[in-house]
């Protein structure tokens, strides 16, 4: 079985799928650490993030090992790396690529073939998983998006970096996954739309495992 759990930068999709997936005891696997990983991979290895061949090439090559608390790519432990803002625009570049998003499909799908796993990302109700037992989608307010990731550790801001800077970091990757030819970032006709402004973490969980419990009965 397959919760996807799709939506923006900072709508809380990290912390409350991670929070789901203890609750149901099963896999958690975020599909945008994949992405970073293979940007950072190949800046690593000095490939052009202009090259789609190359990256893809080492999209293909890859073997991740992906858990809640840490992300590894062939071996090399970027869990902290791929959290800056420089991967931030890496990956929004690689997540542009047809190859690349084809090539790490493939991958999450393999992921849910034998296990029940939350996933996140922009586009699993829509492309990866479009036949998904339970989808959501969360929102929230611009303003608060970018307070959460300003305020969350698990991302390192560049030195001088105000609430100014981040949220229009957050716009500019809004607008190249919502305009972007491959998988753009919708909201599926069937997700449940949740908007997690002011509601703490606990409250949007809740809300999701309502949604998992009235879908399939869990």
């Amino acid at each position: 079985m397959v919760i996807a759990i799709d939506g923006p930068s900072g709508a809380g999709k990290g912390t409350v799928a991670r929070a789901v997936a203890r609750v149901l005891k099963c896999s958690y696997v975020d599909t945008g650490a994949m992405y970073r990983a293979v940007a950072w991979k190949a800046c690593y290895e000095g490939r052009s993030l202009e090259d789609e061949s190359a990256v893809s090439e080492v999209a293909g090559g890859a073997v991740f090992d992906l858990s809640e608390s840490h992300v590894i790519i062939d071996g090399h432990d970027v869990t902290r790396a791929i959290r800056t803002p420089d991967m931030d625009k890496a990956a929004a570049t690689v997540s542009r690529m047809p190859a690349v998003r084809e090539v790490l499909v493939a991958h999450q799908r393999r992921y849910a073939r034998e296990v029940t796993v939350v996933m996140e990302g922009r586009d699993i109700g829509t492309v990866v998983f479009p036949d998904a037992a339970v989808k959501i989608y969360l929102e929230a307010a611009p303003q608060e998006r970018a307070a959460r990731r300003a305020n969350d550790p698990a991302h390192q801001r560049s030195a001088g970096d105000g609430l100014a800077e981040v949220a229009s970091a957050l716009e500019a990757r809004d607008r190249s996954d919502r305009t972007r030819q491959v998988s753009p970032l919708i909201r599926a006709s069937d997700a449940t739309l949740i908007d997690t402004t002011g509601l703490p973490v606990p409250e949007v969980v809740n809300r999701v495992m309502a949604v998992v419990r009235e879908r399939v009965g869990s």
